[in-house]
């Protein structure tokens, strides 16, 4: 790389660590290139994103963000990995580190809230936004059923008493 393109790799890496909403700091160091592409493509369809960076380099770019505080992990073979889900990536790199051992988790930030390697795994067993929506909405929908099952439910009553009165009157006659 040459000065320009180092400058504006440093630049666009300092936009990822100001915009995203957590980032995970791996070492990487004996993994082969399709385990590589494995974890990029499995941390591609969760929505987040793996990068491999010079420590020199990435520590520039942390300067003045929120996630400055995991520059003291950035030494070895490291790689970052980052989703604007909360926990998209800590719960693909926590799945990976338990396939590979070599694919081992430093720590990360969420924010200004620096995390250990137990803060990553914690964060990797919430779920994720899309499921919390999900909740969310399954929690909304189950008073409105409810409420609609409670307001038909006395007319269909009704309707099997006048049923069974015109069947007693047709036995009847």
């Amino acid at each position: 790389m040459d000065r320009a393109e180092k400058k504006e790799f440093v630049t666009a890496l300092h936009d990822v660590f100001e915009q995203t909403s957590v980032v995970v700091v791996a070492h990487y160091s004996g993994l082969t290139v399709a385990q590589m592409q494995n974890l990029r493509k499995q941390m591609r369809a969760a929505g987040a994103t793996v990068k491999v960076a010079k420590n020199r380099l990435a520590k520039i770019a942390l300067e003045g963000t929120d996630v400055a505080s995991i520059g003291s992990l950035m030494s070895g073979p490291t790689l970052i990995a980052y989703s604007d889900d909360p926990v998209a990536a800590p719960k693909v790199a926590v799945a990976f580190a338990k396939d590979f051992d070599k694919f081992v988790i430093l720590g990360g930030a969420m924010g200004k809230t620096a995390l250990d390697v137990n803060g990553v795994k914690s964060l990797a067993t919430m779920p994720s936004l899309d499921e919390l929506r999900a909740k969310i909405v399954g929690l909304i929908q189950a008073p409105a059923t409810k409420v609609a099952q409670l307001t038909t439910a006395p007319a269909a009553k009704l309707a099997r008493v006048f049923q069974a009165y015109a069947d007693r009157d047709a036995d009847a006659a």
